[in-house]
């Protein structure tokens, strides 16, 4: 299950990276002819995207690596790693198309309408629209926040160069001002969605707990034994896309150290078939 996670992850930063250099080539050479503020900054957005996919394809490879003697617990953190480098470049990108679009709108440049335009706005949806449901489909089975990140990509880019096509066919009834704004909104779609990636990244970086669901759940998994008395601690620490579990059980002090250590490897076998636990480290407390 693990392998096919990453192999898929893998796919889709190939397709990612293959699909938006055909898209890079087409925008950058439309939005030069035809002055469209949108679609060069179309254009750099697709740089982004390739950069994502690339980051994508990197990450992934690192975080498969199983563990060795120097990462007892695996490389699970690249993902959130190079998903923290998607997140920074999309930010920086925006700045640049923010403020190349306002610049745009208050020199009052005008594009030139072209059918080239429509045509590459409408191939750049259905390209975008076919990876955003397979990364999707992906993302749903494997939960990899660099699937996540790409997945959020490829949405975005469905929305934004729709806008694109809106602006430039209002050009023909020389509405020209709608340009300059569709291409600060693309600015600041690319910002937010940076922004919440490289939150998510942060969080798990900063070695973020388990969520009460979860927590219940494995309080639960303990109560469920009637040795144990109590649970005197959970705590837990994010690997990757997976956490380690860390409890201290109370038993009876009179409880051989035999059977409170059976007692606690079961436990351990218990919590850790849960999707979302990588290992489980029970501490065994008389009482």
């Amino acid at each position: 299950m693990e392998n096919e996670r990453f192999t898929v992850t893998k796919k889709a930063g190939i397709y990612g990276i293959i699909g938006n250099i055909i898209l890079l080539i087409m925008k950058g050479m439309v939005g030069f002819f035809t002055h469209s503020q949108a679609m060069i900054a179309d254009t750099f957005n697709s740089a982004g995207d390739i950069f994502a996919s690339l980051m994508t394809f990197i990450g992934n490879k690192i975080a498969s690596e199983p563990d060795d003697a120097d990462h007892n617990f695996g490389h699970g953190k690249a993902e959130y790693i190079f998903s923290m480098f998607i997140g920074i470049s999309m930010v920086l990108v925006s700045a640049k198309l923010l403020y190349d679009s306002a610049m745009s709108l208050v020199l009052g440049n005008k594009l030139n309408f072209s059918w080239f335009l429509v045509l590459v706005c409408v191939i750049t949806i259905i390209t975008k629209l076919i990876l955003f449901l397979y990364t999707r489909h992906a993302y749903k089975l494997h939960k990899n926040i660099l699937l996540q990140a790409n997945m959020e990509d490829h949405r975005n880019d469905c929305i934004v160069t729709s806008f694109t096509l809106l602006s430039s066919i209002f050009t023909l009834f020389n509405i020209f001002w709608l340009d300059s704004i569709v291409g600060f909104g693309i600015s600041i779609w690319i910002c937010h969605t940076g922004v919440s990636i490289f939150i998510e990244s942060y969080h798990v970086l900063m070695d973020i707990s388990v969520d009460e669901k979860t927590k219940d759940t494995i309080l639960n998994l303990a109560r469920a034994y009637t040795e144990i008395k109590s649970v005197q601690n959970l705590s837990s620490t994010a690997v990757g896309a997976k956490y380690i579990i860390f409890l201290t059980i109370c038993v009876d002090g009179n409880m051989s150290t035999f059977d409170s250590h059976k007692l606690a490897d079961d436990l351990e076998n218990d919590v850790t078939k849960l999707d979302i636990v990588y290992k489980t480290i029970v501490h065994v407390e008389p009482v």
